[in-house]
């Protein structure tokens, strides 16, 4: 059976001349069946192969926040960009789960847990480093051009994955993420339950950490809300400059007057970090 016929086709809608799609698969690496969202841009229909922009939301999101609210396929379109959403986290009944939003189904970190009962179900890491482009890359007209990119939780996700596997991205970008999680009540919380007490366990899934240490780069970019009621707490860009400007890393790192942490700014700013990752996956 090839991994075409592994996935299964739930919905599709016609955007910008090219499609919106969702697909349902059980997935190996999360034990349990996920759902992700491909935008497949009009040059796919000419018989081009495109290359693929992975993008990963934040707390309490599903594949579809910001397909539905980022307003990205026009440029997306423009360009001949693929765009894929996965999933925060692995879903259902048998998946473990908590109480308040910053933890368990909505809030897998992308990173594998190796704490009971969590490394049963979220190992985010793995899907979305190995087994989601696997599944895109053999069932779509794409190639194996990737670029990543999130927001908040995603951020993280992002920036950290890009980080650990700059052989495996062109770039990256982060829309107000979790830039030092091992300091910040988001990322203590996730990473206690996840990975357990060893902080030194920690490290390699925080940004700044990553970026301070860093021997091989891949392009950065980060855009924050200097009006985000999670800014001081929870984000702590400086450090992620300051990790940068360290290490001489390339990052592009932009504080914006007045915006927030919703969608508003994402859609604000999405053409840049588009047309940022296109400079690099048309290399």
């Amino acid at each position: 059976m090839t991994t075409e016929q592994l996935i299964e086709n739930v919905s599709a809608n016609k955007v910008f001349a090219g499609w919106h799609k969702q697909y349902r698969h059980q997935s190996h690496a999360l034990n349990c069946a996920m759902q992700f969202a491909i935008y497949l841009p009009p040059q796919v229909s000419n018989g081009e192969k495109v290359p693929v922009l992975y993008w990963l939301s934040g707390l309490t999101c599903t594949d579809e926040n910001f397909m539905q609210k980022a307003g990205a396929f026009r440029i997306a379109a423009e360009l001949g960009i693929a765009i894929v959403a996965p999933d925060t986290s692995p879903r259902g009944e048998n998946v473990a789960d908590d109480d308040n939003y910053d933890l368990g189904q909505g809030a897998g970190f992308y990173v594998n847990a190796t704490q009971a009962p969590w490394n049963r179900h979220f190992q985010m890491y793995d899907y979305v480093v190995n087994e989601l482009p696997a599944i895109v890359e053999a069932s779509f007209p794409v190639t194996n051009k990737r670029a990543i990119s999130g927001h908040s939780m995603g951020g993280h996700g992002a920036l950290t994955i890009a980080m650990l596997n700059p052989e495996r991205y062109c770039s990256m970008s982060a829309f107000s993420p979790i830039c030092n999680p091992i300091n910040a009540p988001w990322g203590k919380k996730a990473f206690t339950a996840y990975l357990g007490k060893d902080q030194s366990t920690w490290k390699k899934h925080d940004a700044s950490e990553l970026m301070r240490q860093a021997t091989r780069f891949v392009p950065a970019k980060v855009d924050q809300g200097a009006a985000d009621d999670f800014l001081t707490e929870q984000l702590k860009p400086e450090t992620l400059e300051a990790a940068a400007i360290v290490n001489n890393y390339p990052l592009e790192l932009v504080l914006h007057d007045g915006y927030d942490h919703s969608y508003y700014f994402i859609a604000s700013m999405i053409e840049e970090h588009l047309r940022f990752h296109a400079a690099y996956l048309q290399k």
